[in-house]
């Protein structure tokens, strides 16, 4: 029971970094691609918005399978 445990906890961790790490990366060079062209800030920012969702969506699932792994107990 511990190591289940430990493991969708580990899975959760791990997921969680990677979302953020990726997450920070693209909002810098969203920020940076914003201030060197203002005027296409629009279709950048649209674009940031849905890359974010889908990196949301890889936690979740992260997240619905640590669940599922705890379940197992």
């Amino acid at each position: 029971m511990g190591l289940i445990a430990i493991g969708a906890g580990i899975c959760m961790g791990l997921a969680a970094l990677g979302v953020a790490l990726g997450q920070g990366i693209l909002a810098n060079g969203a920020m940076n691609g914003m201030a060197r062209q203002p005027e296409s800030s629009g279709k950048i920012q649209g674009s940031m918005i849905i890359a974010m969702a889908i990196m949301e969506t890889a936690l979740v699932l992260a997240f619905v399978i640590a669940i599922m792994i705890v379940s197992k107990m």
